[in-house]
Protein backbone atom coordinates (compact mmCIF):
# COMPACT_ATOMS: atom_id res chain seq x y z
CA UNK A 1 0.00 0.00 0.00
CA UNK A 2 2.83 1.88 1.02
CA UNK A 3 4.57 2.07 -2.69
CA UNK A 4 0.75 2.71 -4.39
CA UNK A 5 0.46 5.80 -2.31
CA UNK A 6 3.65 6.99 -2.64
CA UNK A 7 3.57 5.87 -6.80
CA UNK A 8 0.22 8.54 -6.73
CA UNK A 9 1.19 10.87 -4.89
CA UNK A 10 4.28 11.81 -6.58
CA UNK A 11 2.92 11.16 -10.10
CA UNK A 12 1.08 14.64 -9.83
CA UNK A 13 4.29 16.45 -10.31
CA UNK A 14 5.67 15.32 -13.27
CA UNK A 15 2.51 14.80 -14.93
CA UNK A 16 1.60 18.41 -14.28
CA UNK A 17 4.40 19.21 -16.07
CA UNK A 18 3.80 17.17 -19.14
CA UNK A 19 0.45 18.31 -18.99
CA UNK A 20 2.37 22.43 -19.24
CA UNK A 21 4.37 21.29 -22.27
CA UNK A 22 1.05 19.77 -24.12
CA UNK A 23 1.27 19.95 -27.70
CA UNK A 24 -2.64 20.61 -28.07
CA UNK A 25 -5.60 22.23 -26.00
CA UNK A 26 -7.27 18.58 -26.53
CA UNK A 27 -3.25 16.87 -25.47
CA UNK A 28 -3.36 19.60 -22.27
CA UNK A 29 -7.04 18.39 -21.37
CA UNK A 30 -6.17 14.82 -21.35
CA UNK A 31 -2.73 14.98 -19.42
CA UNK A 32 -4.59 16.93 -16.71
CA UNK A 33 -7.23 14.17 -16.38
CA UNK A 34 -4.40 11.87 -16.11
CA UNK A 35 -2.97 14.12 -12.96
CA UNK A 36 -6.64 14.85 -11.44
CA UNK A 37 -7.09 10.59 -12.00
CA UNK A 38 -3.60 9.88 -9.86
CA UNK A 39 -4.89 13.09 -7.23
CA UNK A 40 -8.11 11.33 -6.28
CA UNK A 41 -6.21 7.57 -6.21
CA UNK A 42 -3.60 9.73 -3.60
CA UNK A 43 -7.11 10.85 -1.72
CA UNK A 44 -8.11 7.01 -1.37
CA UNK A 45 -5.22 5.98 0.27
CA UNK A 46 -5.50 9.27 2.35
CA UNK A 47 -8.59 8.42 3.38
CA UNK A 48 -7.60 4.58 4.23
CA UNK A 49 -4.37 5.35 6.63
CA UNK A 50 -7.44 8.16 8.15
CA UNK A 51 -9.97 5.55 8.31
CA UNK A 52 -8.42 1.91 9.51
CA UNK A 53 -5.98 3.86 10.65
CA UNK A 54 -2.96 2.65 9.26
CA UNK A 55 -0.51 5.10 10.87
CA UNK A 56 -0.17 6.67 14.15
CA UNK A 57 0.25 10.34 12.68
CA UNK A 58 -3.41 10.91 11.71
CA UNK A 59 -3.13 14.42 12.14
CA UNK A 60 -0.81 14.78 8.82
CA UNK A 61 -2.90 12.44 6.68
CA UNK A 62 -5.86 14.72 7.39
CA UNK A 63 -3.64 18.24 6.75
CA UNK A 64 -2.67 15.82 3.41
CA UNK A 65 -5.92 14.76 2.56
CA UNK A 66 -7.00 18.48 2.91
CA UNK A 67 -4.79 19.79 0.62
CA UNK A 68 -5.74 16.57 -2.14
CA UNK A 69 -8.96 18.32 -1.91
CA UNK A 70 -7.89 21.32 -2.76
CA UNK A 71 -6.19 20.31 -5.65
CA UNK A 72 -8.29 18.25 -6.57
CA UNK A 73 -11.09 21.33 -6.93
CA UNK A 74 -8.21 23.45 -8.75
CA UNK A 75 -7.18 20.69 -11.24
CA UNK A 76 -11.24 20.17 -11.79
CA UNK A 77 -11.70 23.49 -12.43
CA UNK A 78 -8.71 24.13 -14.69
CA UNK A 79 -10.11 20.75 -17.15
CA UNK A 80 -13.73 22.22 -17.31
CA UNK A 81 -12.57 25.63 -18.64
CA UNK A 82 -9.90 24.10 -20.96
CA UNK A 83 -12.56 21.57 -21.79
CA UNK A 84 -14.97 24.49 -22.08
CA UNK A 85 -12.97 26.47 -24.30
CA UNK A 86 -12.46 23.46 -27.31
CA UNK A 87 -16.05 23.15 -27.02
CA UNK A 88 -15.77 19.79 -24.71
CA UNK A 89 -18.21 19.85 -22.11
CA UNK A 90 -17.59 16.46 -20.09
CA UNK A 91 -18.53 17.36 -16.68
CA UNK A 92 -16.08 16.30 -13.80
CA UNK A 93 -17.05 15.63 -10.47
CA UNK A 94 -14.50 17.00 -8.08
CA UNK A 95 -16.14 14.56 -5.52
CA UNK A 96 -17.13 11.32 -6.69
CA UNK A 97 -18.98 9.09 -4.18
CA UNK A 98 -17.30 8.36 -1.16
CA UNK A 99 -16.45 4.70 0.16
CA UNK A 100 -17.02 4.04 3.89
CA UNK A 101 -14.66 1.20 5.25
CA UNK A 102 -15.94 -1.46 7.07
CA UNK A 103 -14.76 -2.67 9.90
Amino acid sequence: MAGQFLRSGTSILPNHGEAQAAESPSDFVHKMRVCLKELRETRRWLRLIIEVPLIDIAGSAETLLDETEQLIKIFAASIRTAAGNRNDKRTLSPHPPTFKVER
